[in-house]
């Protein structure tokens, strides 16, 4: 019981004192996932929108796909992107493999299935009658889909709190592509993993009262966003 109490006053006084390491750690992680997170919003939305408008042969097809791949296992997206970059690899010659830049690919791919089916969910349950109402005042196609998305905008930014949750809690993927090298690719989730079984735990709790306070915050404004969202439709 000594050691788990000094182990918490040891990592508190790790975040209290803005401890280099701990700075570092902490930013990278945000700088991998904040990129990762704005490259799926760029591909997902617009996916979402094309697939919760737009009517095409093979539509439902797709959608299962992307149902699908929602719940894809972080170790196999890890694997996938660990081949796909790797010197043999097809994309060896970039010379990304065990860089940042290989953990934001592994997060993108593990995020945008998340926006893509969420931004489509939350598309396909407006109210018909909005974009019909905006085709009636002369609306351009274009001008009718941002009228649709604006209406949907609440469970838009669901989708992407929802993926932001998801990137900062990886670590198999990102284990996997980016090494954990110190200074370099180590992020909150890896650095745990690492310095538990180092046994290490004064900064494996800081990072964990960390992550659990973000994980906290990010709960709390999706909890916000939808009952904002579900007062509106009433």
């Amino acid at each position: 019981m000594d050691s788990i109490t000094q182990g918490f006053t040891q990592a508190l006084h790790l975040i209290l004192a803005l401890d280099r390491e701990l700075l570092g750690i902490i930013i990278l992680t945000f700088e991998v996932s904040g990129i990762a997170l704005v490259l799926a919003i760029a591909a997902g939305l617009p996916a979402g929108a094309a697939t919760g408008l737009a009517r095409f042969p093979g539509r439902g097809f797709v959608i299962n796909v992307m149902n699908t791949l929602t719940g894809l296992p972080p170790v196999v997206v890890g694997l996938f992107v660990y081949l796909l970059l790797s010197r043999k690899g097809p994309l060896g010659f970039l010379g990304l493999l065990y860089s940042p830049s290989a953990m934001v690919i592994a997060q993108t791919i593990l995020a945008m299935p998340i926006v893509t089916a969420l931004c489509h969910s939350a598309i396909v349950n407006v109210d018909p009658i909005i974009r019909q109402a905006a085709r009636t005042l002369g609306a351009t196609p274009l001008q009718q889909t941002f009228a649709v998305i604006r209406e949907a905008r609440y469970g838009i930014l669901s989708a992407i709190i929802t993926a932001f949750g998801r990137v900062m809690a990886e670590v198999g993927a990102i284990l996997i592509v980016g090494g954990n090298i110190a200074g370099h690719t180590r992020v909150m989730t890896t650095t745990i993993a690492l310095e538990t079984d180092k046994g290490n735990f004064e900064l494996a709790l800081a990072l964990g009262i960390i992550l659990l306070a973000i994980s906290f915050i990010v709960n709390a404004a999706l909890h916000a966003v939808q009952r904002k969202g579900a007062v509106q439709s009433v």
